[in-house]
């Protein structure tokens, strides 16, 4: 039997086919998953077991976490897995998954506008400036309909999704700025378990747990959650964190282009979800917006001398 190991190439395009069709396919599965589940008790089963697997793994290796890396990798969860993640996964119970893909595709423009380390350079590209504003000119786009106005509730759905955004940036930020000496797997655990368990609070508070019965879960949501957790959580998650230490973060940002096509496209043929002419312009008018946000770092890279 052929036990050769996958070459360093071979990683890398798996590792980008997880985060590219892989995290595209996760709004599907939470929108499965919402079926029977309430939303905080899903997010806070699926990071808190994700998270054990993935701590435990680290602590039967022998590796023990540090105080201080603990509580930073606790916080950029809580900001990235439940502040972001989680808005996903609470406004799929009011608004499509494909267009809650088409927001969040939005989220480089609020890592360029949050990165005050790099703001030097980054307000002082014009092809940036223009990307950014083109991009904002998308997401408001999506305000409007193409058979009258959109419903309060759907407004308020695009805003809490615009604040996940923000706060996913936020925490991958701190955690650039604040590395740790922590294995990958480690910290990716302390982030989910965090993650879980602040989800899991949530919905106590919000009273899901009075209401909600394993018993009552249909077939449907476990299967939508194991796929979180296996595909979305263990492997499209330990990819990305794995990729942005072998790759740049502009390549590793080119996720941010295919994910809404594939939520847009099997929302549409598993969930029969309808999409408008309006939606599909401002999903090209955002992905054009990022394009030219990267496309100066992109000239770089392609301009460096090869070693």
């Amino acid at each position: 039997m052929n036990t050769q190991k996958l070459s360093p190439d071979s990683r890398v395009i798996a590792a980008f086919a997880a985060i590219y069709l892989i995290w595209g396919s996760t709004y599907l599965a939470i929108l499965f998953s919402l079926k029977s589940m309430p939303p905080f008790l899903l997010s806070g089963i699926r990071f808190s077991i994700a998270g054990a697997i993935l701590l435990g793994w680290r602590l039967l290796r022998g590796e023990r976490p540090g105080m201080t890396p603990t509580l930073q990798n606790a916080f950029a969860g809580v900001l990235m897995l439940f502040g972001g993640t989680g808005a996903v996964v609470w406004v799929e119970q009011h608004i499509s998954s494909g267009l809650a893909a088409i927001v969040v595709a939005s989220l480089p423009f609020w890592f360029m506008l949050l990165d005050y380390r790099q703001w030097a350079y980054n307000f002082s590209q014009k092809l940036i400036l223009l990307g950014i504003l083109i991009g904002f000119g998308g997401i408001i786009t999506l305000f409007g309909s193409d058979s009258g106005n959109l419903s309060g509730k759907t407004l308020f759905a695009i805003f809490v999704l615009l604040a996940g955004c923000i706060s996913w940036a936020t925490g991958s930020l701190y955690v650039k700025y604040h590395p740790s000496k922590q294995s990958t797997t480690m910290n990716a655990g302390i982030q989910m378990l965090a993650a879980g368990l602040f989800s899991a609070l949530t919905g106590w508070f919000e009273g899901e747990t009075r209401t909600f019965s394993l018993a009552n879960v249909s077939a449907e949501s476990w299967l939508g959650l194991t796929y979180l957790i296996g595909f979305g959580s263990l492997i499209g998650y330990l990819s990305y964190v794995w990729l942005l230490g072998v790759r740049s973060t502009v390549q590793v940002g080119t996720y941010a282009y295919v994910n809404p096509v594939v939520a847009v496209f099997l929302g549409w043929l598993f969930a029969a979800e309808p999409f408008s002419g309006r939606q599909l312009l401002a999903l090209a008018v955002i992905l054009l917006g990022v394009l030219l946000v990267n496309l100066p770092k992109y000239q770089a890279l392609r301009s460096r001398p090869s070693s």
